[in-house]
């Protein structure tokens, strides 16, 4: 159905929502809610439905952002992450290109990452009109973070912003038939700490059947040790000076928590392995390892990393030409933390024959927090096929190459969009991003993102040619800083 004025609107099982028609005649609907507001008594409890409303609910402009800290000036020069206030902040958002029941066309859900503390559904890299344009629909979604939803309480739930995903999901199942989505035909999609989470769901019985492929970039399924996370909760509850619990820290003004969690996660590095927030097993949401539910599941699978996923986490710092000061010693360091043999270094050596220090230490760290058990995860597998990549090309921004985060302009096909250089630069190639986002369409209608599946050997598909061996190796240069323009 559609308003008077030709806007599109879709009645969900909560209310009518409004959206806009965009370039294309897309349909868009922003700032749905899939549940309640969580405040007061609701701030660390399961997501509870939306309340139902009368009249038709406007859907033109994104929902309130869950409640974060900002990034580093470092990296708040290279990752647009807005702030929307409000405390409905558990809504999604849909592209569609036929907002009628009997489309069904197929459907791919967003996840978004920023290392479970940061992030949005609103960042505008990640605009759906590429995918919608394509004849797919696609939702993305905000969930709590940090404290909020992954804080770890004796009397509260774990996992909470786990139970949002999946709230999110199950919305998706009751409602996306209404916006011309096929329920039966939902690929989750993330990065990061967005593909961690999807890690988690693939073990997560509640999120069973709510999605039937799912694509893992630069993130692999994991879970932190309980006392990793509930030693960032007692530092908070220390400098708050309040009790460890759910219940103290409803009590406590959300900009106090905010700033509490801001200085202890300044004094963490879950890089190096310190207290951090994360998922945890846990009987109710996640009784096991979900690296082992995933090598044991039937959901086809797309996972991959880029070529220098360090670059984002060391050179903007200045970790990168501490580690080239330390020679040696960060070779060593980095080993120990990696758990390669002296052997695994050589044969390092022997391929990046011109790599510093700080380049060999860093591809040690992205073979242990990627590569490595993404493809054990691939080769593991049985029940279902599983497709391998790795992105290569190399950002324009002087130090970061082929670095974390990169390839997610390319994958959404949005190189047009301003914030988009900041990460990429602006000499980008609009032909590798149209493949790669075919690749990912591909994925999504037929579970084959266009090349074969991988067999536990070899290497994965390559997107934008390997990098690593680049004139002027950039002399390990640091990403210098960056002023980003302003949102609109």
């Amino acid at each position: 159905m559609s308003a008077p004025s030709g806007r599109p609107r879709v009645g969900t099982g909560y209310g009518v929502v409004e959206g806009r028609r965009e370039v294309g005649g897309i349909a868009v609907f922003r700032g749905i809610p899939y549940a309640a507001p969580p405040v007061g008594a609701l701030r660390f409890a399961a997501p509870a439905p939306p309340r139902p409303w009368e009249g038709v609910r406007d859907a033109g402009a994104f929902g309130p952002t869950a409640p974060k800290v900002p990034y580093p000036d470092t990296f708040a020069a290279l990752l647009p992450d807005p702030e929307i206030p409000g405390d409905d902040c558990l809504n999604l958002n849909v592209w569609t290109p036929d907002p009628a029941p009997g489309a069904r066309l197929p459907v791919m859900v967003w996840i978004h990452g920023g290392a479970l503390t940061r992030g949005s559904a609103a960042v505008p890299v990640y605009d759906g009109a590429a995918f919608a344009r394509d004849g797919v629909v696609l939702v993305s979604f905000n969930y709590r973070l940090g404290v909020l939803g992954y804080g770890l309480f004796p009397d509260a739930p774990a996992n909470r912003g786990l139970l949002d995903q999946i709230a999110a999901l199950t919305w998706v199942r009751d409602n996306i038939e209404a916006f011309g989505g096929d329920p039966a035909r939902v690929t989750v999609f993330g990065e990061s700490a967005g593909a961690i989470s999807i890690g988690a769901l693939l073990g997560a019985p509640r999120a069973a059947g709510l999605f039937a492929r799912a694509v893992l970039q630069s993130g692999a399924p994991e879970v932190l040790p309980r006392d990793r996370v509930r030693t960032m909760v007692r530092r908070m509850a220390s400098l708050l000076k309040v009790p460890a619990t759910a219940e103290a820290f409803t009590a406590a003004a959300l900009p106090d928590l905010l700033a509490a969690q801001g200085a202890v996660l300044r004094r963490s590095s879950p890089l190096v392995g310190g207290p951090a927030f994360g998922l945890v097993t846990d009987p109710d949401t996640l009784p096991g390892d979900p690296l082992e539910a995933a090598a044991a599941g039937d959901v086809p699978l797309l996972l991959g990393w880029t070529t220098e996923e360090y670059r984002l986490w060391l050179a903007p710092t200045g970790v990168m030409r501490v580690l080239d000061r330390l020679g040696p010693l960060a070779l060593a360091l980095a080993r120990a933390r990696s758990g390669k043999d002296r052997a695994a270094v050589r044969a390092l050596r022997a391929a990046l024959p011109g790599a510093s220090p700080a380049e060999l230490a860093g591809q040690l760290l992205t073979d242990r927090l990627l590569r490595d058990p993404l493809r054990r995860l691939g080769g593991a597998r049985r029940a279902a096929p599983t497709h391998l990549y790795e992105f290569g090309w190399c950002s324009g921004v002087p130090g970061l190459g082929s670095c974390h985060a990169l390839e997610l302009g390319f994958v959404f096909d949005t190189l047009d969009v301003p914030e988009a250089a900041w990460l990429a630069g602006r000499d980008t190639p609009q032909e590798l991003a149209d493949e790669m986002h075919a690749a990912w369409v591909r994925f999504a209608v037929t579970g084959d993102p266009g090349w074969a599946p991988w067999d536990g050997n070899g290497p994965p598909r390559m997107f934008g040619g390997p990098e690593l061996g680049r004139a002027e190796a950039e002399a390990s240069a640091e990403a210098p800083a960056v002023t980003p323009p302003a949102l609109p």
